[in-house]
């Protein structure tokens, strides 16, 4: 993964940061602040650890084996072999739209999963190329570092609750010694807080997509077969959507939860021609 990437990921992580403080600092004191931590924190600690077993069951995906699927286990190999990480669980969902997940707690805890309708569409370039950027996720431990974002975001969230109880009983903790913001401060936070923690974990969600892009291309070998496997996606997806819910759509290379402009920044992947663009060196 890009340098650039990694730097733009912790920068992220680290506003994220910040807005936990912050919002403990209106609210007016720390109790707050790890509590809502903790709470959090214990919440996406079980969704991290039980997070193959959650996602693959939601999607009805089926593990497949060599001789079910040899196309499949035979390109994986190769990858695994190149990026010299440990072959990955495989599965396949019973969905006709394209499209690839991975999850796992680590490299040897992975699966990656691909629809029915991505082995039909696909030609073996391209499919390495899905695979490739499935596998860059697991080498990136992109899984943990969605789950610290989420904490991090269900921190707010947790905060931004609290506040809103303050603000009904006259505020918490007042314009003391411990920088309490007020009846003001609080109904701020508890708007503005939860939207800017979205805001903030959908680009680290982006982000991750960028630094995937750019390991797949390298266990690739080359950058081709991906850039034209997400037109392909893009393409047919707009008219076969993939039946997700919003709570998985981050875990696919192309998910319905895209957009530009304003709707871009509560989307959890970045635009497919800036994708390619990148890809391509353009």
């Amino acid at each position: 993964m890009s340098t650039t990437n990694s730097i733009r990921t912790a920068l992220l992580l680290g506003l994220m940061t910040g807005l936990v403080l912050v919002c403990g600092a209106l609210i007016g004191g720390r109790t707050g602040v790890v509590v809502a931590l903790g709470l959090a924190a214990a919440m996406n600690f079980g969704s991290y650890w039980f997070s193959d077993r959650i996602v693959l069951s939601m999607h009805r995906a089926q593990p497949v084996d060599a001789r079910q699927a040899p196309r499949l286990h035979s390109i994986v190999e190769r990858l695994v072999a190149t990026a010299r990480l440990p072959k990955p669980r495989l599965y396949v969902l019973p969905q006709q739209a394209p499209n690839a997940f991975a999850t796992g707690r680590n490299p040897e805890h992975a699966a990656i999963a691909v629809t029915a309708g991505l082995l039909e569409a696909m030609d073996d370039e391209e499919l390495e190329g899905v695979l490739a950027h499935e596998l860059g996720h697991v080498a990136n431990r992109d899984i943990l570092i969605s789950s610290i974002a989420a904490t991090i975001a269900g921190a707010v969230s947790s905060l931004a609750f609290f506040a809103r109880w303050g603000a009904i009983f006259g505020g918490v903790g007042g314009r003391d010694e411990r920088g309490g913001g007020g009846l003001i401060g609080l109904l701020a936070m508890a708007i503005v807080a939860p939207i800017v923690a979205v805001i903030l974990q959908m680009a680290v969600s982006r982000s991750r997509e960028f630094g995937a892009d750019a390991t797949g291309a390298r266990f690739a070998g080359q950058p081709y077969g991906l850039a034209r496997a997400l037109q392909k996606l893009d393409g047919i997806n707009r008219r076969v959507p993939l039946r997700t819910s919003p709570a998985t759509s981050h875990l696919f290379i192309v998910a319905p939860l895209t957009g530009g402009g304003l709707t871009s920044l509560f989307s959890t992947h970045p635009p497919i021609d800036e994708r390619v663009r990148r890809l391509l060196g353009r």
